[in-house]
C-alpha cells in the first residue's frame, strides 16, 4: 500500500508539472537505458557460459555436440516450472501483443526469456539473443507505461523505444535500432515519435559504451569501398541472397512444424534436441549463435568453420571446389540447426542466424568466385558483410534496418552503396514468393494483425464476448403460441432463441414469423414454437476474429446472428451494437 501511495503521489506531481509530451521523453529514455543494460548482460551472460563451457570441457571436446541438448532441457525445466512461460517467437509475440492486447506484454516477459536464452544459445543452440533482448525491452515498455498510466497508443511507442534500445544495446548502432523499431515494431509513425525512439537508442547506445566488453562485440572495420565494377557481383549476390532467404524461412518453419506434431512438450524437446545433437556432431560449425565464426572468417581464418576435420577435409587441397560445396552444406545445416532450436522448445530468435547465415553465403560466393576465376574481383570481407545485410532484408524484409546497421558495424558507409544493392535486390527477389516477413506471416495468416487496412485493424481489436447480447427470453419446442405472446410483453427484443434441454439451438422465431396470427385464440393453443421456428442464416463463435463475423452479417443480410460456442448457445451479437463499438473505438484512438 505505502508503494501505491507513493506512486499515486508521484503520478499526481507529474500530471501538475510535466507535460505529457515531456514524460514520454523521460520515460523513453529511461527505457532505452534499461533495454540498453538488458542487451549488454544478455550478451555477457552468454559469453561468461560458453566460456565456462570452453575452459571446462574445450569445445573440441568429444561430447561437446550434446551440450545444445542440456541447455535446451535447462530451458524445458525453466519455462515449464519455474517461469512458467513459452519460449515462443519474441518479435512475433509484440506484434500480437500490440495488435490484440492493447500493447499489454506480460510481466514475467521482462525477465523469463533473457533467463531461457542464456542457456539455450549459451549452451549452443543455434538462435540469436536480438529477439529475447527486444520482446524483454519490450516487455519492459509496455509494463512501465502501464505502471504510469499511459494509455495504449503511447504504450505502443514505449514498446518501440525498447526495441530500438535493444537492437541498439547489442549492435552498438542507434541509428538501426530506430529503424528497426520503426520497419518491424511500429506500424505508424508520427514525426513526434521519433524523439522518444532517437533518445531510447542513443542511451542504450551509451550504455553499451560504458558497460559492454569489446571483445565479445561484433565489429569489423572495412578497409576497402565500394568499386563501380563490382556492381554485378553485388547485384547477383543480393538475387540470390533472396532465394537463400527463401529457403531459411521454409527450412525454418518446416523444421518446426515437423517437431511440434509431437503434442507432448517433452516429447518436442527430445526430437528437437536429439536432431540438434547430430547436426553439431556432423558440422561443428553451426554451434551457437555464429558470429564468432563470421568474426574469424573477415579477417581470413577458416579454421571455425572445421572443414579440414570434415569428411572433404582430407581431399581439399587436391579439390578447392570441395570447400564451395561444404560451405552450400554448411548454410543448409545451419538453417536446419535453427529450426530444430526453436521447434524443441529453444528460447530465441531467427534475427542472429539470418544475419550468420548471410556472412556463410557470402563467403561461399566469394569462394565459388575464386574457384571460377582464380581470384575473387571482390574483397571477401566486404561480401560476407553485403550478404549479411541481405540476408537479414530478405528475412525479416527490414531493408532500411539492414543497411544500416551493417553500415554502423563495419565502421562507416563505404560499403553504403553495395549495400542498398543487395538489400534491395534480396528483398525484391523474396517478397516474390512471400508477401510477408517471417515475423508478421503466421499473425496476417490468422487474421490476427492487420496493418495496412484501418477498418480491419480497429475491427481486429473489437472482442466479441464483450459484444454478445443475452436479454433475449428463450422458448422450447413445445411452447405454444400464447406462451411466446406472454414473453412477448416482457421482452424487449423481437428475436426468441429455441433451445432445448442441453440449451442447444433448434432454431429462432421473430415477431414477423407470428404476427399475422398472434391474436388469433384458437393459433395460441394449436401453434407451437416448433412450427414457427426456423434455421438462423448463419452462426458464429466467441473467438473468431471480428473481420469474419462482418463477412458472414454482410453475405446473409442479417442484423443478428446467434453465438454459438461448443455447439451451446450463448447469446446474440448483432450488427448495429458492432457499429456502436467501432465507432466508440475509433474515438478513443483519435483522442489517444
Amino acid at each position: 500500500m505505502k508503494i501505491e501511495g507513493v506512486l499515486t503521489q508521484v503520478l499526481i506531481w507529474r500530471l501538475r508539472h510535466v507535460s505529457n509530451r515531456n514524460f514520454i521523453l523521460i520515460l523513453g529514455s529511461l527505457i532505452g537505458v534499461l533495454a540498453g543494460v538488458v542487451a549488454v548482460t544478455l550478451k555477457a551472460a552468454v559469453h561468461f557460459v560458453q566460456e565456462a563451457l570452453e575452459l571446462r570441457f574445450g569445445f573440441a571436446h568429444s561430447f561437446n555436440f550434446l551440450f545444445p541438448f542440456v541447455g535446451l532441457l535447462i530451458t524445458y525445466l525453466l519455462s515449464t516450472y519455474i517461469l512458467h512461460d513459452r519460449p515462443g517467437h519474441g518479435i512475433t509475440d509484440i506484434l500480437f501483443s500490440i495488435a490484440q492486447r492493447s500493447s499489454i506484454i506480460a510481466r514475467t516477459r521482462m525477465y523469463s526469456h533473457m533467463i531461457m536464452s542464456v542457456f539455450t544459445v549459451g549452451f549452443g543452440g543455434s538462435a540469436g539473443l536480438e529477439a529475447p533482448s527486444v520482446l524483454t525491452g519490450s516487455a519492459l515498455g509496455s509494463n512501465i507505461g502501464r505502471l504510469m498510466h499511459i494509455n495504449s497508443k503511447k504504450r505502443t511507442l514505449l514498446i518501440g523505444c525498447g526495441a530500438a534500445g535493444a537492437i541498439s544495446g547489442i549492435f552498438n548502432a542507434p541509428v538501426a535500432g530506430v529503424i528497426f523499431s520503426i520497419e518491424v515494431i511500429l506500424a505508424e509513425v508520427s514525426l513526434g515519435a521519433f524523439i522518444p525512439l532517437l533518445l531510447a537508442s542513443v542511451f542504450a547506445s551509451l550504455v553499451n559504451h560504458t558497460l559492454a566488453d569489446p571483445s565479445i562485440q561484433f565489429y569489423f572495420q572495412i578497409n576497402e569501398g565500394f568499386v563501380v565494377e563490382h556492381f554485378p557481383f553485388y547485384s547477383f549476390m543480393g538475387i540470390a541472397c533472396g532465394f537463400v532467404a527463401v529457403m531459411f524461412r521454409q527450412i525454418v518453419t518446416r523444421s518446426e512444424t515437423l517437431i511440434t506434431r509431437f503434442t507432448h512438450p517433452f516429447v518436442r524437446l527430445l526430437v528437437g534436441a536429439l536432431g540438434l545433437s547430430v547436426v553439431v556432431l556432423a558440422f561443428p560449425a553451426v554451434y551457437g549463435e555464429g558470429y564468432d565464426m563470421i568474426s574469424s572468417l573477415l579477417t581470413g581464418d577458416i579454421s571455425v568453420l572445421h572443414f579440414d576435420t570434415s569428411l572433404f577435409g582430407r581431399w581439399g587441397d587436391a579439390y578447392p571446389w570441395l570447400l564451395v560445396l561444404f560451405m552450400l552444406l554448411l548454410i543448409i545445416m545451419k538453417t536446419v540447426a535453427t529450426g530444430l532450436t526453436l521447434g524443441a522448445g529453444g528460447s530465441g530468435g531467427t534475427f542472429g542466424p539470418s544475419l550468420v547465415i548471410g556472412g556463410l553465403t557470402g563467403f561461399f560466393f566469394s569462394r565459388l568466385l575464386n574457384y571460377v576465376w582464380g581470384e575473387a574481383p571482390v574483397p571477401e570481407a566486404n561480401l560476407i558483410m553485403t550478404g549479411m545485410c541481405a540476408m537479414m532484408s530478405g528475412v525479416q524484409y527490414a531493408p532500411l534496418t539492414a543497411i544500416f546497421m551493417i553500415a554502423e558495424v563495419t565502421g562507416g558507409y563505404a560499403l553504403f552503396v553495395p549495400l542498398m544493392i543487395v538489400s534491395a535486390l534480396a528483398y525484391t527477389t523474396a517478397s516474390l514468393f512471400e508477401p510477408y516477413s517471417i515475423y508478421t506471416k503466421r499473425l496476417i495468416e490468422r487474421g490476427q494483425l492487420l496493418r495496412h487496412d484501418k477498418d480491419k485493424q480497429v475491427l481486429s481489436v473489437m472482442k466479441i464476448r464483450k459484444l454478445i447480447e443475452k436479454d433475449l427470453l428463450p422458448v422450447n419446442r413445445d411452447s405454444s403460441l400464447g406462451d411466446i405472446l406472454k414473453l412477448v410483453t416482457l421482452s424487449k427484443r423481437n428475436i426468441f432463441p429455441v433451445l432445448d434441454a442441453e440449451r442447444r439451438l433448434v432454431g429462432i422465431i421473430t415477431l414477423d414469423d407470428f404476427r399475422k396470427i398472434m391474436f388469433d385464440e384458437e393459433a395460441q393453443r394449436t401453434v407451437f414454437a416448433r412450427d414457427l421456428m426456423h434455421s438462423p442464416p448463419a452462426e458464429v463463435g466467441s473467438d473468431e476474429n471480428m473481420a469474419t463475423v462482418m463477412e458472414k452479417f454482410e453475405r446473409t443480410g442479417a442484423w443478428n446472428l446467434p453465438v454459438i460456442d461448443d455447439g451451446k448457445y450463448v447469446g446474440f451479437l448483432s450488427k448495429s451494437r458492432i457499429f456502436n463499438a467501432y465507432r466508440g473505438q475509433l474515438i478513443r484512438q483519435n483522442r489517444e
